[in-house]
């Protein structure tokens, strides 16, 4: 009976006749089943993410926690850095593994009980304790999530079939929203003090990432083929830059559309006026990227499973004529209005999400098979050294005033629709 179930949802939600050809042998009557655990797990962890972000509900708690501005600007660099650049170091471990589920299972239980850690921290701690405990653990979590970042792509290739990738983690981006909009409606209307919200979204966050490493580990999973242990210098694998001219471009592409992730607080900052007070609207926020992701990746991921290419290139035009506007309307004097900065922020945010589905899909589905990991580790280290120069870029464009970094975002996202332009279309290279 449960086998049925899992079939009826399975063909109500996902493109069931398409083929299944790409999977290892045995995989395909089990995909089913993964592809609604991988879909449920997701689901879970993302919106973990929305209930801990570094960059609004962290600096939120370090702030009321007295701790120091030098940690506060710390969590967003140690977040990105923590999770992306170590990637390089762990791709062969993690590809000599016949089965790689247990190391998603692993990430997501370690971060499960990071964000434990923080609750503790925030409800004992103050000022500069707080500031290093929290930072210490936000660490941790990034560590962590590095290694489900480079297993997980790998893990989706082998267990749900090509046509059906972008699909999951859509569905997953979607349904992970609804969680995350209640958050934020919470945090408007505050039916309790703040932090007692926070700290209870930080108990939510470990235990949905718990929860999720539980129901991950009863993945189906074939195992691989025999792989020779990892030898040499993980370094090698950057040449993988020379060799593939599409990853090289690929990467260009995804650094180019960091703008959509960090432009968000100079938006913030362009329509207080430049007055501070970036926290006055954490609630508002959080709820303009929740609902942005609520109504858009779903179906970004069914484009992205037609064409992650034309994804990535929508997307670099939406969130390049969203900072447009943003520009357009300070000179006009309007940013400083709600219904502005609302109405950005939100096409932002489904531009930033059709980043995260496209780039997502079309690397899973441009790598090789068998060096899936590989690719995915050069990719992310390269993007975590982007982050931290991009952001340091950025910071230094504020000091010149929010609108020109807000300007600087603008061209970088559609100079990422041009790049974009000369991506291989990788969902119809082998046919359907």
């Amino acid at each position: 009976m449960n086998d049925t179930f899992e079939e009826t949802v399975f063909e109500a939600v996902f493109d069931a006749d398409a083929s299944a050809s790409d999977l290892p042998e045995g995989a395909e009557s089990a995909e089913a089943g993964n592809a609604l655990r991988h879909a449920a797990s997701l689901s879970m962890t993302k919106v973990a993410d929305g209930l801990i972000d570094p960059k609004l509900v962290l600096s939120w708690l370090l702030t009321t926690l007295g701790a120091p501005a030098l940690f506060v600007g710390l969590l967003v660099p140690i977040r990105e850095a923590g999770a992306l650049l170590p990637q390089l170091w762990t791709a062969d471990r993690v590809h000599a593994l016949r089965v790689r589920k247990w190391v998603w299972v692993a990430g997501s239980a370690v971060q499960g009980a990071a964000a434990g850690g923080i609750v503790l921290a925030g409800l004992t701690l103050q000022g500069v304790a707080a500031g290093l405990t929290i930072c210490a653990l936000l660490a941790v979590l990034a560590l962590a999530r590095s290694l489900c970042s480079v297993s997980y792509k790998d893990i989706l290739g082998k267990t749900v079939a090509k046509t059906r990738r972008g699909t999951v983690t859509g569905l997953a981006s979607s349904a992970a929203s609804v969680g995350v909009v209640a958050f934020a409606l919470a945090l408007i209307w505050e039916p309790a003090p703040r932090l007692t919200l926070v700290i209870g979204a930080l108990v939510l966050a470990a235990v949905f990432w718990l929860l999720a490493a539980t129901l991950f580990s009863t993945l189906s999973e074939r195992p691989s083929e025999e792989t020779a242990e990892p030898s040499g210098n993980p370094l090698r694998h950057l040449a993988l830059l020379g060799r593939d001219a599409q990853l090289t471009r690929f990467i260009a592409v995804r650094g180019l559309l960091t703008a959509t992730a960090l432009a968000p607080p100079f938006l913030v900052l362009l329509g207080s006026g430049g007055d501070g007070g970036p926290f006055a609207q954490l609630g508002a926020l959080v709820l303009a990227s929740a609902v942005a992701s609520l109504l858009s990746s779903y179906i970004w991921g069914r484009l992205a499973d037609r064409s992650s290419r034309r994804v990535l290139l929508l997307a670099g035009c939406a969130g390049g004529a969203a900072l447009v506007a943003a520009v357009l309307l300070h000179l006009a004097g309007l940013f400083t209005q709600t219904w502005a900065v609302a109405s950005v922020l939100f096409v932002l945010m489904i531009a930033y999400h059709g980043v995260r589905q496209g780039r997502s899909t079309y690397l899973v589905d441009m790598a090789p098979a068998d060096q899936r990991a590989a690719y995915t580790a050069v990719s992310n280290t390269v993007i975590g050294v982007i982050l931290l120069a991009s952001g340091a870029f950025g910071a230094l464009a504020s000091a010149l005033g929010a609108v020109w970094a807000v300007g600087v975002f603008a061209a970088m996202s559609l100079a990422a629709a041009g790049v974009a332009l000369g991506l291989n279309e990788v969902e119809q290279a082998e046919g359907s």
